[in-house]
């Protein structure tokens, strides 16, 4: 497992949009826009599925996962296992969240699950010479 550092976390609380890559079971790239986004601890994210279809399907066949968020000159890729939860308390407690956050923008959601992504590399994508270079 790879650590997230305060900063890492930082930046990732603070950009509003990450791009998360999954693919099919014979390797087909996948890539979307997640913006429900949170870190559960420095080893592990949640992205709530509102939307997910070649995702969704992608996860099931496939649970490896990259995530990448950026600003500026700073940014950083996220790669491991993802699962999804359909029921339980982080469900619940993700689908209350999702519920409060769409009413607030005036859009009304619903999480149709939890995806729980552990972490197990972090590498920089800073442009220079550390781009690509693995940091965790």
């Amino acid at each position: 497992m790879a650590k997230m550092t305060e900063r890492m976390m930082e930046l990732f609380n603070k950009v509003p949009t990450a791009i998360l890559a999954t693919a099919t079971a014979d390797g087909t790239p996948n890539a979307v826009p997640v913006g429900a986004k949170k870190i559960l601890d420095n080893e592990t994210l949640l992205i709530s599925d509102q939307f997910f279809g070649k995702t969704l399907a992608n996860i099931k066949a496939n649970p490896k996962f990259a995530i990448t968020f950026w600003e500026g000159h700073e940014g950083y890729q996220v790669k491991g296992t993802v699962t999804v939860e359909t029921s339980g308390p982080r469900f619940e407690e993700t689908a209350k969240w999702i519920e409060e956050k769409s009413t607030q923008s005036g859009f009304p959601l619903k999480s149709k699950g939890a995806a729980i992504l552990k972490i197990d590399k972090i590498y920089g994508v800073a442009p220079g010479p550390g781009a690509g270079k693995k940091l965790a």
